[in-house]
């Protein structure tokens, strides 16, 4: 476990220029963070951050910073989450004292083990208020625990002034440990305290812009130094080698597994989905003795977590695998559970030397094929030649076809496929840890689009919220504005309602939800528990059925509702041109 440092308040000679050390502090704090490459401040509203939050307010109103008010600090916490994935760079997310911390947790813990910066800044009471029972007083240096790799303790700040020097080595520390400088990227935690006046107010001219040349955001950005080696592989005598790439991979998985004339197995948020080695149905051919009982060596990227056949084949003492360190708390390793002797070897990256040959593309072509076999063409839907056809006969039936297909009910993978299709490299799609990833695992093609989830730790929580993150950071960096999707289940949604509040004041973000509404947690049904458990025990108890009329819960919350029960209905409302949509899709499955 990390432990709290305390850290004396940055002060110097002469007065406190507003007439509050506090607010002068946070002038200065956020001042050094813009400067060190952290351009965003997600603010939740509290009493005793108020000199950080105006503060804030004033820098961004000079072009210093961008700050973004949530109105519950657990939404906060996963949009300054969306925030650092879309941008590369942490976020700041402020907040007051007491419990307000606390529901940073859940998200804090996703950026720790999926190694996405974060820079928690937590207001608290001084010192001489600590521990005697005051108000809304708790222990916050330390309480995320290991989750945090860097926490300073700052005792408050007094009239004596702020020393700019110590405050800009102070924010340049925990910059540099969220971005990754030395250790794994990650969440850290700044938790400063104040004592009253807790605010004075800021003048016109009380707070200065960031020069732009002094804004340096490659300081920020998310890198990753293991001090682990590069190892050489070549393409193998005898074809046996795939490459496995889990989210988060990046783009170089499908590089690697076409230099080594290698399968490539692409979870759909990997961002390596795409390419001429990609084998979509490759959990029945990890499966299979003919495909997966042939592999001999892996290459993994990213951290792989929608399948049971990527750890089992990992778990074989017959297949040499090589990880790639990711950027996450942990390295990727599920032999150790079963051989803690086990001899996988943990890299920086791969580097591919020598020729494949031809029975390396012979190999592939076998995965690519199968997989293409496995998932057949589905139903294609009317026949396009009958349409072109000069037998009446033969037009009337393509019509006929083409009315039955968008009456026909929607199930997930026809959800997750429509829903693929509409999304392009402009656009984000973020899916939520329910039983559509899963389909659209199996299922969607291949395709060179930004794909998220969250997968440190794959639960539901703040999925909306993350989403709103990504969507405001994209539509800052893009000139042409995409759509941002969300892709989720029923439970996933009304666990993360209060990420569809927001303030009067606040822009308003290019977002639809896209709800597959199976009235419970359909994802409890396939637990082995299920075939030897009462019915009624399961349905209370695990898969949790609810009627929700999601209509004027999210319209009361000001957000536009659409209903799709067809696949017409479904492609229309896909594109519709409102800005903040929620679509609900009753799945017939």
């Amino acid at each position: 476990m990390t432990a709290a440092t305390t850290t004396a308040a940055p002060i110097a000679d002469g007065p406190a220029g507003s007439g509050s050390p506090a607010t002068d502090f946070s002038v200065a704090l956020l001042t050094e963070l813009a400067r060190a490459g952290v351009t965003d401040v997600v603010v939740s509203p509290g009493s005793r951050s108020q000199a950080l939050a105006l503060a804030a307010v004033a820098l961004e109103r000079v072009g210093g910073t961008t700050v973004h008010v949530r109105l519950d600090e657990r939404t906060a916490g996963f949009f300054a989450l969306g925030l650092a994935v879309e941008s590369g760079r942490p976020a700041a997310v402020v907040t007051t004292s007491g419990t307000a911390v606390a529901n940073l947790h859940p998200a804090v813990l996703e950026a720790h083990h999926s190694g996405v910066p974060m820079i928690v800044v937590s207001a608290d009471r001084p010192g001489e208020l600590r521990g005697i029972g005051s108000n809304q007083t708790t222990v916050q240096p330390g309480l995320f625990g290991p989750a945090v790799t860097v926490v300073r303790d700052v005792e408050a700040p007094t009239a004596a002034g702020v020393d700019a020097d110590a405050v800009r080595g102070l924010v340049r520390e925990v910059v540099a440990a969220a971005a990754g400088h030395t250790g794994q990227p990650g969440p850290v935690q700044l938790n400063v305290a104040f004592r009253e006046p807790l605010s004075a107010g800021l003048g016109e001219g009380a707070v200065q812009p960031v020069p732009d040349d002094e804004v340096d955001l490659a300081f920020a950005t998310r890198r990753v130094h293991t001090g682990l080696p590069v190892v050489d592989l070549t393409p193998d005598d005898e074809p046996a080698t795939i490459v496995i790439a889990g989210h988060d991979a990046g783009a170089d998985a499908e590089r690697i597994a076409w230099e080594l004339g290698a399968p490539l197995i692409a979870e759909v948020s990997s961002g390596a989905r795409f390419g001429r080695n990609l084998v979509v149905a490759y959990r029945a051919l990890l499966g299979d003795p003919d495909f997966g009982g042939a592999v001999r060596r892996a290459v993994v990227l990213g951290h792989p977590t929608l399948s049971r056949e990527v750890p089992d084949l990992l778990q074989r003492a017959d297949v040499e695998t090589f990880v790639v360190r990711g950027p996450g708390a942990d390295p990727y390793d599920p032999a150790r559970a079963s051989r803690p002797d086990a001899a996988t070897t943990v890299v920086s990256d791969v580097r591919v030397t020598g020729r494949t040959r031809p029975e390396h593309r012979a190999w592939v072509g076998r995965w690519v094929s199968a997989s293409r076999a496995l998932l057949g063409g589905g139903d294609a839907g009317p026949d396009l030649d009958a349409k072109r056809s000069s037998d009446r006969a033969e037009r009337n039936k393509f019509l006929r076809d083409e009315v039955a297909l968008r009456r026909r009910a929607v199930d997930r993978t026809m959800l997750a496929d429509a829903v693929w299709g509409a999304t392009w490299p402009h656009d984000r799609l973020v899916l939520g840890a329910s039983q559509i990833i899963r389909a659209a695992d199996g299922h969607v093609p291949g395709k060179a689009i930004r794909v998220h989830a969250n997968r440190g730790l794959a639960g539901i929580d703040g999925t909306i919220s993350t989403a709103l993150g990504i969507a405001a950071a994209l539509e800052r960096s893009t000139a042409s504005v995409g759509t941002t999707r969300v892709l989720l289940g029923d439970l996933t949604l009304l666990h993360d309602l209060g990420a569809l509040v927001t303030g009067t004041e606040e822009h308003r973000h290019r977002v639809q939800v896209v709800v597959g509404n199976d009235g419970g947690g359909a994802i409890f049904r396939g637990l082995e528990v299920a075939a030897t458990t009462p019915e009624a025990d399961m349905r209370r108890m695990m898969t949790t059925p609810q009627h929700v009329d999601v209509e004027p819960v999210v319209t009361g919350l000001g957000w536009t509702y659409r209903r799709a029960e067809t696949w017409g209905d479904l492609e229309r409302v896909l594109t519709d041109p409102a800005e903040r949509v929620v679509i609900e899709v009753p799945l017939a499955d």
